[in-house]
């Protein structure tokens, strides 16, 4: 596949996640308060905010670019990619 090609592709599912990924920030910030989190065991996270919302954002992100992907992947055409591989899928 070409460089210019793979590019486009993967800006079809990286700028919409992207966009996503800010829109569920804030809907989940509008809610939670990164102050008053605690980790699993109990004990509070010391992460200030801007940390809180920056590792939020990279997570959100990657859930949703992981889904947008795997999207791709699977409306792929069976016999192409039994003929090319799981890569043939993101070539038509």
């Amino acid at each position: 596949m070409p460089a210019n090609k793979f590019k486009m592709r993967a800006m079809a599912i990286l700028w919409p996640s992207f966009i996503m990924a800010g829109v569920l920030e804030t809907l989940v910030f509008a809610l939670v308060d990164p102050g008053n989190l605690h980790w699993f065991g109990g004990e509070q996270v010391q992460l200030s905010a801007s940390a809180v919302y920056t590792l939020a954002f990279f997570a959100f992100w990657g859930v949703i670019a992981t889904a947008g992907a795997l999207t791709r992947l699977l409306e792929g055409d069976s016999e192409h990619i039994n003929r090319e591989g799981a890569s043939g899928a993101f070539r038509h």
